[in-house]
């Protein structure tokens, strides 16, 4: 998952933190249960926390501090050394979570790094629950929880979720006729069809845009009629018949003028180009990529684009209400090495608490419980809200963690491309790609 600057919080206000306090036995009321605080009195270090950049300025944002609680009534300040860049933060976690001691208290990372073969430096949580449970556990979207379970063990709390949606340019559309958004795939993609053509001036508009031909783009298209790569139980089916709706439908759109011909070297950024110049009626990708596709600055379509859940196929509407496209996330975990789980495990259940939540919401975050979009406030600066929950209550991550993910992404976007460009039958690809990926599967 990339840290995209669709939901880029302003600027955190700077806080000084009170040092040298002494720890009590104080509980935060935070939610539905109390934050219960360990029975340790020493002088108040700060606590170490290992962020992207941007969980501090949603955490320490216009709206609120949410970790003011914690050191309110621990007596203890919060210190992060935050980073820019996903695989650097990545990287190292994984060497200080490595070391015997770590002054590491609490680390955050995306569901995709964590995989087996680190799991065994994160602290399984399930004893933490049990001793000190989450407020309202029940109000957290469940693609969330089970995606930080990896290996039997619930290694991490869900902090920040990305999910997927359809966005459409609501005057392209009307220029082809159509003045409404699609019910069912079959829909859009008649609708893709129809929108692409060649303006009098000559600019050629396609029907859709993504970011490239990588396992979680061609996944949330699949979701449509409930395809997978990798199943939970480590299956590929890539062969299966969403998979191949998916492929196919992107190889015929493809020789068809409707997907854009540089669709290998597209990236996440060119999405937002093609739609705020008029290029692409459709683009399926983060739905907080709405505030950039709507940016006055960057074209004459602001406020026309609209952000909606992809449509299920009509064959699925008794079942989903809406595709069960991914979401991905980042976490909370406390390293196994660190010297002061206790704490570590206060602090990251108060930024999990519903008012917490609500607050880093407000600050720009992507907010991981339900009753987050009940808020006026949040609502008001979120105009795809309800769409945004409808899909929250039935994604989940684009594949399950294992050791050779990255491997296997890499030859999904070899065997996709070949298929969309013709090199091969879909039929083909998807069949040679089940052969590859399976020996990396685990037993």
């Amino acid at each position: 998952m990339m840290i995209d600057p669709h939901r880029m919080p302003p600027k955190a206000n700077d806080q000084s933190l009170r040092r040298g306090c002494i720890l009590t036995r104080r509980a935060v009321l935070g939610g539905a249960a109390a934050l219960a605080m360990p029975a340790i009195v020493r002088a108040a270090e700060p606590l170490s926390v290992f962020s992207h950049k941007v969980h501090q300025a949603t955490s320490v944002g216009a709206a609120g501090d949410i970790t003011a609680a914690f050191t309110r009534e621990s007596g203890v300040p919060v210190q992060w050394t935050t980073f820019g860049d996903n695989n650097l933060l990545g990287e190292r976690v994984l060497r200080e979570a490595s070391l015997e001691r770590t002054g590491m208290d609490v680390a955050f990372l995306l569901n995709t790094q964590i995989v087996p073969r680190v799991t065994g430096l994160f602290e399984a949580l399930e004893p933490w629950i049990a001793k000190a449970p989450v407020a309202a556990p029940e109000d957290v979207f469940p693609g969330l929880w089970s995606g930080m379970k990896v290996a039997g063990h619930q290694v991490g709390l869900p902090f920040r979720q990305a999910s997927s949606g359809l966005h459409y340019n609501e005057v392209i559309l009307a220029e082809r006729g159509i003045d409404h958004g699609p019910a069912t795939v079959e829909e859009m993609i008649e609708m893709i069809r129809r929108c692409t053509w060649r303006r009098a001036d000559g600019t050629r508009v396609v029907g859709l845009v993504m970011p490239g031909m990588t396992y979680p783009n061609v996944i949330d298209l699949a979701r449509a009629w409930d395809g997978d790569f990798i199943t939970p139980d480590f299956k590929c089916v890539a062969d299966q018949p969403g998979m191949l709706n998916a492929i196919r439908l992107l190889r015929a759109l493809y020789q068809e003028g409707a997907f854009p011909h540089n669709f290998t070297t597209m990236g996440p950024e060119d999405p937002t180009q093609w739609m705020q110049q008029g290029r692409a009626a459709f683009a399926l990708q983060s739905m907080s990529r709405n505030r950039l596709f709507n940016d006055p600055k960057g074209g004459a379509y602001a406020g026309k684009i609209r952000t909606v859940a992809l449509p299920v196929s009509a064959a699925l509407k008794s079942r989903y209400a809406v595709a069960p496209t991914k979401v991905e996330f980042w976490g909370m975990a406390i390293p196994r090495s660190a010297q002061r789980k206790a704490l570590s495990w206060a602090l990251m259940r108060s930024m999990l608490t519903p008012e917490a939540t609500r607050i880093a919401a407000l600050n720009g975050n992507g907010p991981v419980r339900n009753s987050t979009y009940d808020d006026p406030t949040f609502r008001a600066t979120v105009p795809y809200a309800d769409e945004e929950r409808r899909v929250l209550k039935v994604a989940r991550i684009p594949l399950p963690a294992f050791d050779e993910a990255a491997r296997a992404g890499d030859l999904f976007k070899e065997e996709a491309e070949a298929a969309v460009l013709g090199l091969k039958p879909p039929e083909q690809a998807m069949a040679d790609l089940v052969k590859r990926v399976t020996p990396l599967l685990p037993a």
